[in-house]
């Protein structure tokens, strides 16, 4: 079974899941879109409502910001992979509640198994607190750090970055600096970090 065929049976097993929270209220799922052997996966937390129209990831004004900041990054939104956590809007934008990532985590697991990056790209707290449970945004955004044998680096949500003058300038800079992340991550860890250091030799 190819790549797209493993997810094509993710995204049917989770259309056909009439259990999961948030479909009811919702008109599309959203399952991800991009370079199936794309090397960096960026993940948010859940479907705003022009995604839910389109049953695409990150296209209204955050995903336009989004695309800019891949742009600065001299990367383009068909050499990654994007998507969330949670696959259906939440009602009026809301954030996503903690039994409804757990719900959707599973799914999240097997789609970034099959598509097997090397980078994951965190957007935003609740996609971060996902892998790193204890970690805090403000300190960690732009600094990588290793788990299970592939490379997180959190970063800022576009649509807070929309919000906040000084979150756009931050995640402007953390996107400038993510080519250089991929081709050396251990030079931006946090210094004294020997364990993750040691752990980089699986990407030499």
């Amino acid at each position: 079974m190819t790549k797209s065929d493993e997810l094509d049976q993710l995204k049917c097993e989770l259309t056909a899941n009439k259990g999961l929270p948030l479909r009811e209220g919702a008109t599309n799922l959203v399952f991800g879109e991009g370079d199936i052997n794309a090397k960096v996966v960026l993940i948010g937390e859940a479907p705003g409502f022009h995604e839910d129209r389109l049953a695409r990831p990150f296209v209204g004004n955050a995903g336009s910001l989004l695309n800019k900041l891949l742009l600065k990054s001299g990367l383009s939104r068909e050499e990654v992979y994007i998507t969330n956590i949670v696959k259906y809007r939440p009602p009026d934008n809301r954030d996503p509640l903690p039994l409804e990532i757990q719900a959707f985590a599973p799914y999240l697991v097997r789609q970034v198994e099959i598509i097997n990056p090397s980078f994951i790209v965190t957007l935003g707290r609740f996609s971060m607190n996902y892998f790193l449970p204890q970690a805090k945004i403000s300190e960690v955004h732009g600094r990588p750090l290793v788990l299970g044998g592939r490379i997180i680096i959190p970063m800022f949500h576009p649509a807070a970055a929309l919000r906040r003058s000084e979150i756009l300038d931050l995640i402007e800079s953390d996107f400038e600096k993510l080519p250089q992340i991929i081709l050396s991550p251990e030079d931006f860890m946090v210094k004294g970090d020997d364990e993750n250091k040691d752990q980089m030799t699986l990407f030499n």
